[in-house]
């Protein structure tokens, strides 16, 4: 009897085992009845039927990052290259997933492969580096239309290594220097030719600057001449009027006539002491009448 009992112990203990199924958050599992898809159980407790109700396949809904193996791919210009990937999917109806493809993950796997080699041998290489974004947009749509059945959902891919040969690379590299150089080449002569012009604009600005100085000096130059000139031209006529003014008073004719004599006998004096020769006017006794002479001029002037 305790053997019995304790065999339908464990007995209950298997059934309630099997009749009781928590599923975790983010996953799904399949229920078959009797060999026959009976429900989807979603996250949280389920009772099933003991014997009779089976889980028969766990899916998880997470977002899954499937490696894609390396393979040689052909190039449209005939260059072999190794290309692999990463491909990111993700299932959206896990009855599909069970009963629509024995094994989803390996068939999209191969059908990104079969994609990558097809988009590849359309590209040229050079086109194959710069078209990432294109060909993982090719690889999606492929995928994604072909996993539709199978109740999957591609959400992307990207390409993680393009390697070419390494005759190739080698290649690439010396065009790769050659470029560098060339760039090189040309930002110097480009900086020579920028340091010429600056140097020539420099000359300019400055022979323009010392010509407007120059232009400035003769018109200041200029401007003080006539402003002397003027200045003068006032001084003199000034003085004129005043020496008019002057004769024209009481006495004034007396003091030109003795002005008059003296200048006429300092200058001649002066004369006698620059020269070895002296001319004497033959009426130097007859001063009284040179003064009269150029008393006559100043009253014809004056009239």
């Amino acid at each position: 009897m305790e053997y019995v009992l304790i065999g339908l112990i464990l007995f209950i203990v298997i059934v309630l085992m099997k009749s009781i199924k928590i599923v975790p958050q983010r996953a799904a599992f399949i229920v078959q009845r009797l060999g026959k898809y009976s429900k989807t159980l979603e996250a949280g407790f389920h009772t099933l039927v003991p014997f009779v109700d089976e889980v028969a396949y766990k899916h998880s809904l997470k977002e899954q990052a499937l490696d894609v193996p390396s393979q040689i791919c052909i190039t449209r210009d005939n260059i072999a290259v190794e290309v692999d990937g990463i491909l990111y999917i993700q299932v959206n109806d896990p009855m599909k997933a069970s009963y629509g493809i024995n094994n989803f993950q390996f068939a999209a796997t191969q059908l990104a492969q079969t994609t990558m080699r097809s988009v590849i041998g359309k590209l040229e290489l050079d086109k194959s580096f710069e078209e990432r974004e294109a060909i993982n947009t090719s690889i999606i749509d492929a995928v994604d239309k072909a996993s539709e059945p199978w109740g999957v959902k591609v959400t992307r891919y990207e390409v993680k290594n393009i390697i070419p040969p390494q005759s190739i690379k080698d290649a690439m590299e010396k065009q790769m220097r050659a470029e560098r150089e060339k760039r090189a080449v040309i930002a110097e002569s480009e900086g020579e030719k920028q340091a010429k012009i600056n140097r020539a604009d420099g000359i300019r600005q400055e022979m323009i600057a010392f010509s407007e100085g120059e232009k400035m000096k003769r018109i200041n130059e200029a401007s003080g001449k006539a402003e002397e000139i003027e200045s003068i031209a006032f001084a003199t006529a000034k003085g004129i009027r005043e020496i008019a003014n002057a004769i024209s008073d009481q006495g004034g004719m007396e003091a030109v006539k003795l002005r008059v004599a003296e200048q006429y006998i300092t200058e001649f004096g002066k004369l006698a002491k620059t020269n070895n020769s002296v001319i004497i006017p033959a009426n130097l006794s007859d001063v009284s009448g040179l003064i009269a002479t150029a008393m006559t001029i100043m009253e014809s002037q004056k009239k």
